[in-house]
């Protein structure tokens, strides 16, 4: 584990050198997202990069790739993975993409460093993320934890998560609701997501906080429990992740911005209302590691229908604890770095 005070350097200076895990892109700018109305023929499409990571809330991207929802509202969406949320603030930060979809705790790592963010919308998809626990402990709730650390004073389970991250800040806040002491915990950090699962399916960690239809597959098969999730924690609307720009992609270009959110609009209404055809869309892409059924149960099991305007208030309490922690320097206010004026008025 990193000291803090390290740990606080490694995150801010992956904004700008990429950190570890999956670099970003080779190129070193980006190309500009498009010619105005004006000097484009009407027909061309606006073509942009938008990177990601895996999370569940990321469907409407990806289903608005497979499906053509972007295509309809005159952008051809270029997808990046990142496997590292550093990396992909890194590439936004640098001009290497032109959306980025990640945690909404990075925009306010990129804030403190004078990267001039500004987050748009959430992604799409609430109680995404969830802390799950083996089965084996015969743990259902954040209750049933409380009662387990008492009885069991010298077993200290270990919890994968990543530092900073929204992942960890569900567990603060949840165990700290429930009276419970992290201290009774063996916490394990990883800079990769898909490393914590595997961890998880090897028992090399007993408690795993991370994001559907990852954590699905666990409780699909029985092997794991959910305890808990962002939903509970925060809020129904809290995001996970959510849609980030460049304050002058918002500024130069907000027929793009608009059409962006409009294109996960009408892929949120296909996952919605018709989930099975969802699954079909997302299949040829090979988006997830997890079988058609895991992914199935992920979408129907959201506590609400897919919408993108976040819950800033439960955004603020969070970002308050990042201070408290000293992961930021400074209580950057949500309404400082969220601009949702757009979503508002489409969502209405």
């Amino acid at each position: 584990m990193l000291p803090k005070q390290t740990f606080i350097f490694f995150v801010l200076s992956t904004l700008f050198v990429g950190g570890c895990g999956v670099s970003p892109p080779a190129e070193t700018t980006a190309p500009p997202l498009s010619s105005s109305a004006e000097t484009a023929p009407s027909d061309e499409l606006v073509a942009i990069k938008a990177g990601h990571l895996v999370a569940l809330d990321m469907a409407p991207l990806f289903v608005g790739v497979e499906s053509g929802c972007f295509e309809q509202n005159g952008l051809a969406v270029e997808t990046v993975f990142f496997s590292n949320p550093g990396d992909n603030n890194a590439a936004l930060a640098g001009g290497q993409i032109d959306f980025s979809t990640n945690p909404f705790t990075l925009p306010f790592f990129a804030a403190n460093s004078g990267v001039p963010i500004k987050t748009v919308a959430a992604a799409g998809g609430w109680g995404v993320m969830q802390v799950i626990i083996d089965s084996e402990y015969g743990v259902e709730s954040i209750a049933d934890l409380a009662t387990f650390v008492a009885d069991n004073p010298d077993q200290k389970l270990k919890i994968a998560t990543l530092r900073g991250d929204t992942l960890e800040l569900i567990l603060v806040d949840g165990l700290e609701q429930a009276g419970i002491d992290p201290d009774a915990f063996e916490m394990v950090y990883f800079d990769d997501l898909l490393a914590m699962v595997d961890a998880f399916r090897l028992g090399e960690v007993n408690i795993l906080s991370h994001i559907k239809p990852y954590t699905t597959q666990f409780v699909v098969t029985g092997d794991a429990n959910v305890i808990t999730d962002n939903a509970e924690v925060w809020s129904p609307t809290t995001p996970n992740t959510v849609v980030s720009v460049l304050e002058k992609t918002l500024n130069e270009r907000p027929e793009v911005v608009k059409a962006y959110i409009q294109g996960l609009q009408c892929a949120a209404e296909i996952i919605n209302t018709d989930p099975d055809q969802a699954i079909e869309l997302l299949v040829s892409g090979n988006y997830y590691r997890v079988e058609d059924d895991v992914l199935l149960t992920a979408f129907k099991t959201q506590p609400s229908p897919i919408t993108f305007t976040p819950d800033l208030d439960a955004v603020q309490t969070v970002v308050d604890k990042m201070v408290q922690l000293q992961y930021i320097q400074a209580d950057v206010p949500a309404k400082d770095i969220f601009d949702v004026s757009i979503v508002k008025e489409l969502e209405q």
